[in-house]
């Protein structure tokens, strides 16, 4: 990536594509990273002959290492940038994998495991910065390209454990130590880009913000934090123990789960390109809600469908469900107007730490009950889309019509 590919754009009109794809890239990269931890489960719980509720804190390790940092890094960069933060955050993600492919025991793993974490909290509140920045006032757009880029991520890592893990052994994760270090030679010319072009917003003049009343904007934090437990611990469920699921009540073999848990998270990535534009267009609220209540009858009819209606309820569940995330960052950045940092640190870190805590529990929930119980149990999660009604419309938001 050349200083020219990345010359910012001086205008706070223009989208930066350039750099929103970068940035998009990367996030790629680091998820793909990420994703290794929960496609190796299965080997993982075969090695080290490990139970359910040890795989859920390997979960937790990763996801509230990652939640309990996130919000923290964001205000700190707030109100002191550190643009080249972002290199510094893959480092750790690329430490972290390298010691999961040597881990000699669970305690190596669990280190593991957290190290990934910590590599989260520094790379997405300032990665979620980076693509507002580059929004040209899109930033439902930017939100969801700098998203897809984490659900592909996502998605490739299960196949790719799928494909090379699973036939070369654990050892083989540490191959993927080398996406690291294209990451972090992308991620440094993205922090230069970043460098300057605080120094130009710098010198913008900048609209007052629309003030809500206080009260208001505290019952629209609540319900957004109810929200992301809703649709996360519903994620985690998919992306933790949905392998499980299908082996169990499809007699699959691992491959094969793998490759229905990447139809699910192809989705999910879907989902998130869509979201955010739509959210632009059309008002955050109404995505939030049509995906949040929307996806409630198909996840209620998951546990007691057949493999060929399962493959399409996952796509189904995966797309509508993700849409959501984009428009909630969005959402919440515009109820906090100036906090950029802070509310993508402490929505990114809420989704991990939602999520690692519901593995957790879900993973007792499956030692005790059964795997088929656990989806029964999460297919009414998201009936808390009703919530969304406790929400502002856009006019008071912004001062515009719906």
């Amino acid at each position: 990536m050349t200083n020219t590919t990345l010359t910012p754009d001086r205008s706070a009109d223009t989208t930066t594509y350039a750099i929103l794809l970068s940035i998009s890239l990367c996030h790629m990269l680091n998820d793909v990273m990420q994703s290794l931890l929960s496609a190796i489960y299965p080997m993982l719980k075969t090695e080290f002959a490990l139970d359910f509720w040890q795989i859920g804190m390997l979960t937790f390790g990763f996801q509230v290492t990652a939640s309990l940092l996130q919000p923290v890094v964001g205000i700190v960069t707030d109100r002191k940038p550190m643009p080249y933060s972002l290199p510094v955050g893959m480092t750790s993600t690329m430490c972290g994998l390298i010691l999961l492919s040597t881990a000699p025991n669970y305690a190596a793993l669990f280190g593991g495991a957290a190290l990934i974490g910590i590599g989260s909290s520094i790379f997405h509140p300032e990665a979620s910065r980076v693509a507002r920045a580059a929004s040209g006032g899109r930033f439902g757009l930017a939100q969801s390209v700098f998203q897809v880029g984490g659900n592909f991520g996502s998605a490739l890592g299960p196949l790719l454990a799928a494909f090379i893990v699973l036939p070369f052994g654990r050892g083989s994760v540490g191959w993927f130590a080398v996406i690291a270090l294209l990451g972090m030679m992308i991620l440094t010319a993205v922090s230069r880009w970043h460098s300057r072009e605080q120094a130009v917003a710098r010198r913008r003049p900048v609209k007052p913000p629309v003030a809500l009343p206080r009260r208001k904007v505290q019952i629209a934090l609540a319900v957004l934090v109810l929200l992301i437990f809703s649709k996360n611990v519903y994620m985690a469920s998919m992306s933790s123990y949905y392998t499980f699921f299908l082996i169990e009540r499809f007699d699959l073999s691992t491959q094969q789960a793998q490759q229905m848990l990447f139809l699910f998270l192809g989705a999910v990535a879907l989902g998130t390109i869509i979201g955010g534009p739509i959210g632009d267009r059309i008002g955050r609220r109404t995505v939030i809600w049509v995906s949040i209540l929307g996806v409630l009858p198909f996840t209620l009819m998951l546990p007691y469908a057949s493999l060929f209606w399962t493959a399409i309820l996952t796509i189904i569940i995966g797309v509508v469900l993700a849409s959501a995330f984009p428009a909630i960052v969005v959402f919440g950045q515009e109820l906090l107007p100036g906090r950029v940092g802070m509310v993508a640190g402490l929505f990114f870190g809420l989704a991990f730490g939602v999520a690692g805590i519901g593995a957790a529990v879900l993973g007792l929930a499956a030692d005790h009950w059964g795997i088929a119980k656990v989806y029964t149990i999460c297919s009414v999660l998201p009936a808390m889309g009703i919530l969304t009604l406790l929400l502002p419309h856009r006019r008071d938001l912004l001062g515009t019509p719906d």
